[in-house]
């Protein structure tokens, strides 16, 4: 395409790029050279054209009869991190949406920043964390945002405010109404807000939540992290047990036997056999105890023709 640096790929298997390692074909993939060349991309795809932007994959089920739009890679491409300011108050670290958590709580404690730590513990990338508020062991992403770097589907540029958006457990959305595919945005970077800090203590830190992370999930096998939000007061991973369904398998997926809110892929796993599991445990769970479970994973694309 004139004017444009990247790499586009046409039925890109989506398998490749998703963490249950599963699911269907992007008609069309499009890996950006940099942020300017995303705006570019942008400005070429027609308005209705549906677009979704992918980190690792981490939160993500892709049916199996894949997505009719354009998927757009920003993993390891929108990947600025750097130190905005330092002062005795703290600093303020930019990164890009591309970057995985883990190494921007890495950068942060080499620079003697406190605060991100948590961010270890969260297998995706920043735009994925900002997009749901991702957190872990008591600590949530928005609560160290300064503001936001947006792009829109016209890939136009623009910074925000906390204040733009509610913010929820596991929930970002703008305040102002989305009416039409040009209002749609992504975002592409975030400004973290961090306390002064030492670095050993930070690494320490880091280092005791991924231990437990080793510890109390399923690693070993292709998994997209907490299948359901933990209601309030409770733990997914408590009433999915108390319901019998630790070790469920349907097809080549399995309700973890190490940890009930984790479905994993045993090897031959389809999107189906996943969405199916995610339905008996919501299904289960409600009609047991009376707790609408709600997704935490992302669920995109058409159903397979065997569906």
């Amino acid at each position: 395409m004139k004017g444009m640096r990247g790499e586009m790929r046409i039925d890109e298997p989506m398998s490749r790029h998703t963490s249950w390692r599963t699911g269907g074909v992007a008609r069309r993939y499009y890996i950006p050279a940099d942020l300017r060349d995303l705006s570019v991309f942008l400005q070429s795809l027609p308005v209705e054209e549906p677009v979704y932007m992918v980190g690792l994959g981490s939160n993500l089920l892709v049916r199996d009869g894949g997505l009719a739009g354009t998927v757009i890679a920003v993993h390891a491409r929108l990947n600025d991190l750097r130190l905005v300011r330092m002062n005795r108050s703290g600093g303020l670290v930019y990164a890009g949406a591309g970057v995985a958590c883990a190494k921007v709580a890495r950068f942060a404690a080499m620079h003697h920043l406190a605060g991100a730590e948590f961010l270890a513990g969260i297998p995706g990338t920043t735009g994925g964390a900002l997009a749901m508020n991702a957190g872990c062991y008591g600590c949530e992403t928005w609560e160290v945002v300064e503001k936001v770097q947006v792009i829109n589907h016209g890939g136009a540029l623009f910074e925000r405010l906390p204040g733009a958006y509610v913010i929820d457990y596991r929930s970002v959305q703008r305040k102002a109404a989305v009416d039409d595919a040009l209002k749609a945005e992504w975002f592409t970077g975030g400004y973290f807000k961090l306390q002064p800090g030492e670095e050993s203590v930070s690494r320490q830190k880091i280092r005791q939540l991924l231990t437990l992370r080793v510890k109390s999930q399923p690693l070993d096998k292709p998994n997209a992290g907490s299948v359901f939000r933990n209601p309030p007061g409770d733990h997914a991973a408590r009433l999915i047990e108390v319901c019998g369904l630790k070790g469920t398998y349907i097809g080549g997926a399995m309700i973890s036997t190490k940890h009930a809110n984790f479905i994993v892929n045993m090897g031959s796993a389809t999107a189906a056999d996943i969405e199916a599991l995610i339905m008996m445990a919501q299904e289960k769970v409600k009609k047991e105890t009376g707790v609408a479970l709600i997704q935490e994973v992302r669920i995109i694309g058409e159903a397979g023709s065997n569906a």
